[in-house]
């Protein structure tokens, strides 16, 4: 039951994720954008450049306040990798019997005792 509720929200945030990509490409672009825009605002000297590159540093800011929904996107993304991460660390490990051979079947058991 535990396998089959990870694996239902797997499908939700994944179904969230794709819903998301556009959005969150776009916000990608112009985060990547602004800091363009901010790099070329730190180097113009002239008043009128600088007045330019904040007036197209407001629309780029803008288009990413619109996009702000993206994030919606990237927490789904994350979720799918702790789902994907919680899914892969169960592993089953198998002793030999105790009367055996071995001699590191104890040093097995103690250790996997230490690690829970």
């Amino acid at each position: 039951m535990k396998k089959f509720l990870l694996f239902i929200l797997a499908l939700i945030a994944l179904i969230v994720l794709v819903a998301n990509i556009g959005p969150m490409i776009f916000l990608g672009a112009s985060l990547f954008l602004l800091y363009v825009i901010f790099k070329q605002f730190m180097k113009s000297t002239s008043t009128g450049g600088k007045v330019m590159w904040v007036i197209l540093g407001l629309i780029v800011l803008s288009i990413a306040v619109s996009n702000l929904y993206a994030l919606i996107g990237i927490a789904a993304a994350y979720c799918l990798y702790v789902l994907y991460k919680k899914c892969n660390n169960e592993k089953e490990i198998t002793f030999n019997k105790p009367g055996s051979d071995d001699p590191f079947t104890n040093f097995e058991r103690q250790w996997a005792d230490l690690n829970k």
